[in-house]
């Protein structure tokens, strides 16, 4: 009988467990928690480079939107980084790109890319960039304290593993927006 006891507590508590492990996959992975997240981005060096992008749910995937400012006119590498850090002077303290499934680095728009590649923005003569897209692959709940790194130069969209978008001229972290 005791022993009978001891396997039926086992049983209880390994299904409690699993019942556990599933409730925190299904909220990790749903983007129930935040409606609108919001980075600020700030200048790494003197490139003099600031500005905001927030990212909101959208009915097929995250809305990108963000203003930027002091840019070189021409495309420059946008991403998200592995790590909400801007601590390092050149930025490099954010990480690489965030890429929770290991695939390859590639275009906004490629079946198989980082979470975090997402393209180029262009800055005008007047040396500002928006952007304004609906991007499938990104997750609020992924990216929540995670980097958002702006490059000095253009995203190749192919080179492994980043893109070749060269040095860090802005950087920021992404957090919950107050609405």
């Amino acid at each position: 009988m005791k022993l009978f006891t001891f396997f039926a507590a086992i049983l209880f508590a390994a299904s409690a467990c699993t019942q556990q492990t599933e409730t925190e996959t299904t909220t990790k992975n749903s983007d129930t928690q935040h409606s609108e997240l919001v980075a600020t981005v700030m200048q790494v060096g003197d490139s003099n480079v600031d500005g905001s992008v927030t990212f909101s749910k959208a009915e097929n995937g995250v809305r990108i939107k963000g203003n930027f400012k002091g840019l070189e006119p021409g495309n420059h590498g946008f991403h998200i980084h592995q790590y909400g850090d801007c601590t390092a002077e050149d930025g490099t303290s954010a990480g690489g790109h965030f890429n929770p499934t290991n695939n390859n680095h590639g275009a906004p728009s490629d079946m198989e890319r980082h979470m975090g590649d997402l393209g180029n923005i262009e800055a005008n003569e007047d040396r500002m960039a928006t952007v304004d897209y609906v991007d499938e692959t990104v997750t609020l709940n992924q990216i929540l304290g995670r980097g958002i790194i702006i490059h000095a130069g253009e995203d190749d969209l192919t080179s492994q593993p980043t893109g070749a978008a060269g040095s860090r001229v802005a950087c920021g972290v992404i957090g919950v927006a107050q609405k």
